[in-house]
């Protein structure tokens, strides 16, 4: 029998806490769990804490920063639309980035996010791309390592936007984003379907 938060494969195996130490990044809720507890025991005891937001800063923190990345996309699809197929470009970026995570596709992110309109949401997408291997960006830029929580931050914003967009019409769209992102962390696409995100640097 498979729990909720068995075999979250994509998942570092160390505890938590250490997680979120080195993302620079607090819970709210006072889980009260060892600094031994591992991603599914604190999964569940923020879910028994009815503290959805937690679970969801939890998993921002804890995804690889490609599948974090993903987990963004989908969240500013719902707000753009899952089949347009034309994106606003921040979002079309990160989506390239995700599939090829390579040097020029994330200096194309980069340049999508300073150039995204001042209303945007989607250049959290991009932000997340940009910082995702830790500094701020190609060339020179490689040498300024980015601030510890900039991609899980990015992720949650985006993700956020998304409950913010469907509040009046979906409320249970939290629990959607979450289960999306436990997909992810099996290896699945996030769709909440059995196709899987490629490992490494190939396509979905």
């Amino acid at each position: 029998m498979q729990f909720r938060f068995d075999d979250l494969i994509k998942i570092p195996d160390e505890p938590a806490v250490r997680m979120l130490a080195r993302k620079n990044s607090k819970l709210q809720a006072q889980h009260g769990l060892p600094g031994s507890a591992m991603l599914p025991e604190m999964l569940q005891a923020l879910m028994d804490q009815q503290a959805p937001f937690d679970m969801m800063h939890m998993l921002a923190v804890a995804l690889p920063p490609r599948e974090a990345v993903w987990w963004a996309c989908l969240a500013a699809r719902d707000l753009v639309g899952h089949d347009n197929p034309q994106p606003p470009p921040p979002l079309a970026a990160a989506e390239r980035w995700v599939f090829k995570p390579d040097a020029r596709n994330r200096e194309a992110v980069r340049q999508a996010m300073e150039l995204a309109d001042v209303d945007d949401d989607t250049v959290l997408c991009a932000m997340a791309a940009a910082y995702a291997d830790g500094t701020m960006g190609e060339g020179d830029l490689a040498r300024a390592e980015a601030p510890p929580n900039a991609v899980p931050a990015a992720v949650l914003g985006m993700n956020m936007k998304s409950v913010s967009a469907l509040a009046d019409t979906d409320e249970t769209h939290m629990e959607t984003l979450i289960a999306r992102a436990l997909d992810i962390a099996r290896g699945g696409n996030g769709r909440l379907d059995s196709a899987p995100l490629a490992d490494s640097k190939g396509e979905m």
